[in-house]
């Protein structure tokens, strides 16, 4: 498990920002079933300054809990019909949401997100990976 320290400090990037949204089930290592995609890899995205969160159609309540338990300090957490409403504040460049249903596909394309099935994830450093 990992753990985190939020120390309140604002750190300005000159970056362009990037939102990638989660769904969880099938998508996530933690899902139900497991998804292919590690806690690393959001690590990482994290590390590199993207906001995270996760679009789901878990509780709000069991979204927080599971990042909780991996130890990822995550921007937000909203249902799948939501994900507009609750990122439409994050100034960013490219927003991505990744999922493994035609749900997620549906409420990405609503949300106005570039969308990619956990299953066909560009490979990476290729045109339109994550980083």
């Amino acid at each position: 498990m990992n753990s985190r320290e939020n120390t309140g400090q604002v750190t300005v990037s000159s970056t362009p920002l990037v939102l990638v949204s989660f769904d969880i089930d099938g998508t996530l290592e933690a899902g139900d079933p497991p998804g292919p995609i590690p806690f690393t890899l959001v690590d990482e995205a994290k590390a590199r300054g993207y906001i995270i969160g996760s679009s789901s159609d878990r509780t709000l309540t069991e979204q927080r809990a599971m990042w909780h338990a991996a130890g990822i300090e995550v921007d937000f957490v909203c249902n799948k019909h939501r994900l507009s409403e609750m990122t439409s504040h994050f100034n960013c460049e490219r927003k991505l949401h990744i999922g493994d249903t035609t749900s997620d596909e549906y409420y990405a394309g609503l949300a106005g997100f570039e969308f990619h099935y956990v299953t066909q994830l560009p490979a990476p450093a290729t045109r339109g990976w994550i980083f």
